[in-house]
């Protein structure tokens, strides 16, 4: 059964249809399962006695459930939702004349790892899984994240221009997304088939090796001497996807910039990401009229400060659109924070993992409660849950990636 617990007044420029499809098939995205599609048999929807012995009229809303015992799993109810003249519950006002936000899409992290297990599966049986996640007679997802280069959830860690040790390519001559045309891009392209409309986001977890003050892929900053090639970079990677029929709608400048331990990783800090923007990546971009956005932060609500403090660059803030954030540590409100220092530039939320020793109705709760219904309620224009696929011994990941 639905609950709803310490609802406020919500107010939206949307149809009440609509809100309500829209909420209740998002509310149970996450807990959609490769055996229970949404075409399963209905099964009965658990009562509700009238507060009168009048009967009731019903609406033409549809309703999927999901239960925390697994026994309903985003499953489409006989019964309709009721048009109740009197409540005892919550109310939800909806106001037409009151926007927030936009609601730009809800989806997941397709990884490397998660394309290559796509990519290894039988058509027909990939086709069926990419109808369900995507179509809009399925789950409708609508927002993909994606690495640029490598995340720790590919075999090895790589970027589009690696070179032999102690050599450098400021030309980018070497440039090449051949790695992702052997998975990420022909499942891209499969679900771009489906929906053509999905928004994609991209985050590099590492920059070349040569462009860093550690010559690695783990940590290290970049190298100012580089900030300019590194721009350059960026423009060849959404030139090079657009030659791929992939629009690359945002990107942020790097993701989780203060985790410099994983494999890959970089550590960006405030200041260096806010002379990269203003410097750099923002006129370059300018220059090239790409029309990606650019997204800083990307990582934890414990550090609202390094967001605001880009957008408090004046020289910076005009070529920003946003501050991207994920919720391993810190409130989901502080997305509010954010939002109320510079309510003129959006809010997102690109990450939450679900843990692999983690319990399925607790999980179920905590991803509605703070991302579903907690991001969204703190400005966000999208929630995005890692990562798509894994297999049962969680592979791949780099060495030294997340395990």
């Amino acid at each position: 059964m639905l609950v709803i617990r310490n609802v406020h007044s919500l107010n939206f420029s949307y149809s009440m249809k609509n809100i309500i499809v829209f909420g209740i098939t998002l509310l149970f995205l996450a807990s959609c399962s490769s055996s229970e599609s949404k075409e399963s048999s209905p099964v009965e929807q658990e009562s509700v006695t009238p507060p009168t012995d009048n009967p009731i009229a019903n609406s033409d809303v549809s309703l999927y459930l999901t239960k925390s015992d697994k026994s309903a799993l985003f499953q489409l109810q006989n019964a309709k939702i009721p048009l109740f003249t009197d409540n005892g519950n919550f109310s939800i006002n909806v106001d037409p004349d009151i926007s927030y936000q936009e609601i730009d899409g809800f989806g997941f992290a397709l990884t490397g790892g998660s394309a290559l297990h796509l990519n290894t599966m039988s058509p027909i049986e990939r086709a069926e899984i990419l109808n369900e996640l995507f179509s809009v007679d399925g789950i409708g997802t609508s927002y993909l994240r994606i690495s640029i280069g490598a995340s720790d959830l590919d075999i090895e860690p790589f970027s589009y221009n690696d070179v032999p040790n102690g050599e450098t390519d400021e030309n980018l001559d070497g440039f090449s997304i051949a790695e992702d045309q052997e998975n990420l891009i022909p499942v891209l392209k499969e679900i771009l088939a489906i929906n053509p409309d999905i928004k994609i986001l991209g985050s590099p977890w590492s920059p070349p090796s040569w462009m860093k003050t550690s010559n690695s892929t783990i940590g290290g900053s970049l190298n100012p001497m580089y900030y300019n090639t590194y721009a350059n970079y960026f423009v060849k990677y959404i030139r090079a996807y657009e030659n791929e029929g992939i629009t690359i709608d945002a990107i942020s400048v790097q993701n989780e910039p203060q985790h410099d331990t994983n494999n890959p990783s970089m550590l960006m800090q405030a200041s260096e990401m806010a002379d990269f923007v203003k410097n750099n990546l923002g006129p370059t971009f300018e220059t090239e009229n790409i029309q990606t956005k650019i997204i800083v932060w990307d990582h934890n609500a414990d550090n609202p400060n390094y967001p605001i403090s880009i957008l408090n660059d004046a020289e910076a803030k005009p070529y920003i659109d946003g501050s991207a954030f994920h919720l391993y540590a810190g409130s989901i409100s502080s997305l509010s924070s954010v939002h109320n220092a510079h309510p003129d530039k959006n809010i997102y939320f690109t990450e939450q993992w679900v843990s692999s020793t983690g319990e399925f109705a607790g999980d179920l709760s905590w991803h509605t409660r703070e991302l579903i219904v907690g991001a969204t309620r703190n400005w966000s224009k999208n929630v995005i849950e890692w990562n798509l696929v894994s297999n049962s011994q969680f592979q791949p990941r780099t060495p030294g990636g997340c395990t």
